[in-house]
């Protein structure tokens, strides 16, 4: 990872662009290396715009509220300050990077002890760090030019305020931990105090004898004012166009809109809903009947779905089960069942009426979960506590991902290093006997162009997968895009694909934390991009119901409880509108597009659905109106059907899709 250019992006997109302008405070962060101030294997996530948790209920704040903060407290070259609420250390350093002389205080010995030594380590010898009351403040050090308090407070404590020095300023949250608000307070006389209020933030609690005296939960958000919601979910509900059931004849008709695009791609906000399913293959089959799509491809390995398109043709699909690795149930499900038997009854008719056949594709990196499976089968042979940490880490491999707590770990442990080029020999191997079986498939020359394509990349490929992280996101649906341009080049120039993805894969993720947090893009993007006007990119989302999803990375399907979505997410708008069911054309109003164009939180359930840790796990920002053209809602929906394997004479018998 290149730090300098992560710092550099940190300070220029959620620093700079976001209003900050003292070049001191700039500076300082330009300098000072935050990825020395989170735990080892946590650095690739040092440059977000969030939180971090450093232990003992604590977190190092965001980068933007630490700047605001800084450059709220106008801090002179010459001045002397005290920051209440050492943590990592991070805030102490910038200002040690300003002013002449920082004092920090912390009331947890081992983050007082951890930050002390961060900064011997970086030569920051103008900093003196005590452990201690912070609300009763340093008084043998005082007074000070400026004291920026990092965690909120009932009321401004008392000693504080005597202890800053004529004309000092105090930066501090005050009220309770739902309601605070950032306060300067500036001392204009012996007893007398200017009060200004910064705005409304959310801390962890400032814990002492004149502070809160009980432990509070952590907030990282501001809610916008109720009034504002109730407006947004006015603008929704009059462009919103209802519909009562997916069966409805005039449902498939609202995507007419979409006939001359070249490329349709169908999202979902899980990988275990019924009606997202079964909304996409309604519009599948409305498209393909009536506006000239004959390429359909999924987020799935290309040998597997090449088993699908072997028996809607007609043709023999080998001995390979499809879909047989985890997770299963994302296509081994009734709902796509269904749809895979009525291509294979559309295609028959075509064959009668001398039409060319529907065609099906897997777009995603081939044998994927296969490679994943032989990682951990390695690992739990040569170190089951490593393989643990891996499982959990590929649980988490994914772009939303707000919470490094679960992902990042397995590069600590010697055993996971040492077993990197054994695994990757593993696993090309096992791309090499693949690309081998799939030698005598009759499309011999599009086969050879992927085998090719992908035995080229392999190595490169399996190691970044095996660390994670954005680049492996990045490879991946670089990939996908690169196969979608592929499949079009070959079936010719009247060729039109429909796409089904999660949304964090369709929608555009340059207006998503994605892209300002982590460097990641997404196949929509890439679609927009290099089929500008051709591309249509259309997003699902529910508010509560049951998922089918497991807990970890090869754990069991289960269908858990939806919670409700979010209050200030997108989703929580659309469920105030009281409508049910409705898409959303976000191309067609210009007042909703404008309201909607502001981030705001959006959720995202892949395989692993974590509930207990609702808002890191599945929660990322995103701009709705430009990270889709259009998004379709079902306020509540329910799990889908996985298929069971029948009982039989030599043992269980998928049905899935033969038989089914």
């Amino acid at each position: 990872m290149d730090m300098n250019r992560m710092r550099d992006h940190m300070v220029d997109y959620h620093v700079v662009r976001r209003g900050i302008r003292d070049e001191s405070v700039t500076r300082a962060m330009r300098i000072v290396p935050r990825e020395k101030f989170v735990d080892p294997g946590f650095e690739e996530f040092a440059y977000e715009d969030a939180p971090l948790s450093i232990g003992e209920g604590q977190t190092i704040s965001q980068p933007f509220i630490v700047a605001l903060m800084i450059e709220k407290a106008h801090l002179g070259a010459g001045d002397k300050v005290l920051e209440v609420g050492t943590g990592s250390g991070y805030a102490s350093a910038l200002i040690s990077r300003i002013v002449r002389h920082a004092y920090t205080i912390e009331r947890h010995e081992r983050l007082a002890l951890q930050a002390r030594e961060r900064f011997e380590k970086l030569g920051y010898g103008n900093i003196d760090v005590r452990v201690g009351d912070g609300s009763k403040g340093w008084a043998n050090a005082a007074p000070f030019d400026a004291i920026i308090v990092s965690a909120g407070a009932p009321e401004v404590p008392a000693a504080l305020k005597e202890q800053l020095d004529l004309g000092g300023r105090l930066i501090i949250p005050v009220g309770r931990s739902d309601e605070q608000r950032l306060k300067r307070i500036t001392r204009t006389g012996a007893s007398t105090f200017e009060e200004e209020d910064l705005g409304g933030v959310l801390f962890v609690p400032l814990i002492g004898e004149d502070a809160w005296t009980t432990t509070h939960p952590m907030y990282t958000a501001t809610a916008p004012s109720s009034r504002t919601e109730e407006t947004y979910s006015k603008l929704i509900s009059a462009a919103a166009e209802e519909f009562s059931s997916i069966d409805d004849k005039g449902f498939a008709a609202l995507f007419d809109r979409f006939a001359n695009s070249r490329i349709v791609l169908l999202g979902e906000s899980t990988h275990g809903t019924a009606e997202f399913y079964e909304t996409r293959a309604a519009i599948s089959r409305h498209l393909i009947d009536h506006h000239g799509f004959n390429l359909i491809a999924v987020e799935a390995d290309w040998p597997d779905a090449a088993a699908i398109d072997h028996w809607i043709n007609g043709r023999a699909p080998g001995d390979r089960q499809p879909f047989g690795r985890f997770p299963k149930w994302m296509w081994r499900n009734r709902e796509f069942s269904r749809f895979v038997g009525w291509m294979k009854e559309e295609n028959e008719r075509r064959k009668a009426s001398h039409k060319a056949p529907v065609r099906f594709y897997g777009l995603d990196l081939y044998n994927m979960s296969g490679s994943i499976r032989s990682v951990l089968d390695y690992l739990e042979n040569v170190s089951p506590e490593t393989a643990k940490i891996a499982k959990e880490r590929y649980g988490c491999l994914s772009p939303w991902q707000s919470n490094p707590a679960t992902y990042g770990r397995a590069v600590l442990t010697e055993a996971y290093r040492s077993c990197e080029d054994a695994v990757l020999k593993q696993c090309t191997e096992l791309l090499t006997r693949s690309l081998d079986d799939a030698a005598s498939d009759d499309d011999d020359f599009l086969n050879a162009v992927q085998s090719a394509r992908l035995l080229a990349a392999a190595e490169r490929y399996y190691r970044i997968m095996y660390y994670g992280g954005a680049q492996a996101c990045n490879l991946r649906d670089t990939y996908m895009a690169d196969t979608v341009e592929h499949l079009l080049d070959f079936h010719g120039p009247a060729a039109k694909i429909i796409i089904w993805a999660h949304n964090s894969h369709i929608g555009d993720a340059r207006y998503t934390d994605m892209a300002t947090a982590r460097d990641e893009l997404s196949l929509g993007q890439l679609c927009r991009q290099r089929f500008n006007e051709m591309t249509s990119l259309v997003g699902l989302g529910t508010h509560c119901g049951e998922v089918i999803a497991a807990d970890d990375w090869d754990g069991q399907a289960e269908a858990k409880q939806m919670n409700p979505s979010l209050p200030q997410s997108c989703e929580r708008l659309c469920h105030d509108t009281a409508k049910p069911r409705f898409l959303l054309d976000l191309r067609a109003d210009e007042e909703l597009h404008a309201s909607l164009v502001e981030q705001r939180l959006q959720r995202f359930i892949g395989v692993i659905y974590r509930p207990e840790t609702e808002r890191l796990s599945h929660y990322m920002s995103a701009s709705l109106s430009r990270q889709y053209d259009a998004f379709l809602w079902f306020d509540e929906t329910r799990a889908l059907s996985p298929l069971i394997a029948r009982q039989s004479g030599t043992g269980d018998q998928e049905t899935f899709p033969f038989g089914f």
